[in-house]
């Protein structure tokens, strides 16, 4: 098994900036399809510091972080889901996939090894296996019958053509079709091999993750089929997903609250969203028609309040300090008086709660169908160690004209700082 690796801090030292991972250091995100089914979608790679892009870096000719063996552990907001080995890449429409094994947290791995035989072989059994069709019962009435077992070992011998088929479940999964560049001495690696008490990932397909099995459990009674898996089965889950053989060992980011402290940070941030998309909709739909009366308008208060639906609210704790950040994703529409349609907007709210309760404005993205060339559509899929350092990172999804992108943002005090931004694509 071939690893590369880094000078971690002493044990039970708190991972801080300057012990951050130098990488290489892959982030990717997990598709899982209700069936159990996994995909890797790369995304960034750090190395010495800096990000690049996962699906263009050392492409030679397949990318880095989709080499076979790589090993990426799932980890939905730092808590980990299982882990998936790399197979083969696959590349189409310009993108890079993953194909390859999932292993979810708590499963047991499929075991390849040989089981020990109840009885010792004798002399006259050795050479080719032979498949023994239903074990007679003589054998087991009359013990004393064994001096016998040579002429039963015959019996089978008119099915020669039968061992043939089991080495075959051994080297099937294991094809990748991409050439294999020359080694480069220089070249770094990422994680590889399959991790201790799961080195046959790379062999076999795993079970179905636990989540799905108890999903399907449930959705076993007709009655409760649309509940249960509803959300699931629609659409992939997307898991972000690292690969970094001596990175720092993950941590939860949730936050834990009461009810009342979640609805109170609910209502604060629909309050300052609201905000938000009223100075959206001035500049925009109201101020652009040059009209004196629909500036008047605005300002006497004739606009009446957004009308929420989807609407996300993460409560993170990135920082392991007991401090929160806050993001809010939503949908709304501003009614507007004298406008027959209103456009629906997309925000993206993102702050930080002092010792007070008091939120602080970090970042926020308002845009609508008619702006997406301006300001992109940003949706959040998780918190991510993007570094190495410990400290959770913002992962989002960015929608534009110009397709789809991901963007790592790390939590500042005041304005989240951008660490990597993808190219759009289709």
């Amino acid at each position: 098994m071939t690893v590369f690796g880094w000078v971690q801090a002493g044990v039970g030292q708190y991972a801080r900036k300057d012990t951050a991972s130098k990488g290489p250091r892959a982030i990717g995100l997990l598709q899982l399809s209700a069936n159990g089914k996994a995909t890797l979608l790369p995304i960034s790679i750090m190395v010495n510091g800096k990000f690049y892009d996962a699906a263009a870096y050392k492409a030679a000719p397949v990318p880095m972080a989709l080499e076979s063996g790589t090993v990426y552990e799932a980890l939905r907001t730092g808590k980990s889901l299982g882990l998936f080995t790399v197979t083969s890449a696959l590349t189409g429409n310009g993108r890079w996939l993953g194909a390859g094994t999932w292993l979810a947290a708590g499963a047991t791995p499929p075991s390849t090894a040989h089981k020990a035989e109840t009885s010792p072989r004798l002399e006259e059994e050795e050479g080719p296996p032979v498949l023994r069709k239903g074990s007679p019962k003589p054998p087991e009435d009359k013990p004393e019958s064994k001096p016998s077992s040579p002429a039963t070992a015959s019996e089978p011998t008119p099915t020669p053509a039968k061992p043939a088929a089991s080495p075959t479940s051994v080297t099937a999964p294991t094809a990748t079709p991409e050439p294999t560049a020359p080694e480069d001495a220089d070249r770094p690696e990422l994680r590889r091999g399959a991790p201790p008490k799961t080195a046959s990932t790379s062999k076999k397909v795993a079970a179905v993750p636990s989540g799905d099995k108890n999903a399907k459990a449930a959705a076993a009674p007709p009655a409760k089929r649309p509940t249960a898996p509803a959300p699931a089965v629609p659409d992939l889950q997307l898991v972000p997903a690292i690969s970094d053989s001596g990175g720092p060992e993950p941590r939860s980011y949730s936050y834990d609250m009461k009810p009342e402290e979640e609805q109170a940070f609910r209502k604060k941030m629909l309050a300052l969203a609201a905000g938000e998309i009223r100075k959206k909709a001035e500049e925009t739909h109201i101020v652009s028609t040059g009209s004196a009366s629909n500036r008047k308008r605005a300002n006497t208060g004739k606009l009446l309040g957004p009308n929420f639906q989807d609407v996300q609210l993460h409560v993170l704790d990135v920082g392991g300090n007991n401090e929160p950040v806050l993001v809010l994703t939503a949908k709304a529409g501003l009614p507007q008086t004298g406008q027959a349609n209103s456009p629906e907007y997309y925000i993206t709210l993102v702050t930080r709660s002092d010792l007070y309760g008091e939120l602080r404005k970090l970042f926020s993205a308002v845009t609508d169908q008619g702006h997406l060339d301006v300001t992109p559509r940003m949706e959040l899929i998780d918190a991510v160690d993007a570094d190495g350092d410990s400290r959770g990172e913002l992962l989002f999804r960015e929608i534009s004209d110009a397709g789809s992108a991901y963007v790592i943002y790390r939590v500042g005090a005041d304005q989240l700082w951008a660490l990597y931004e993808g190219t759009p694509s289709r």
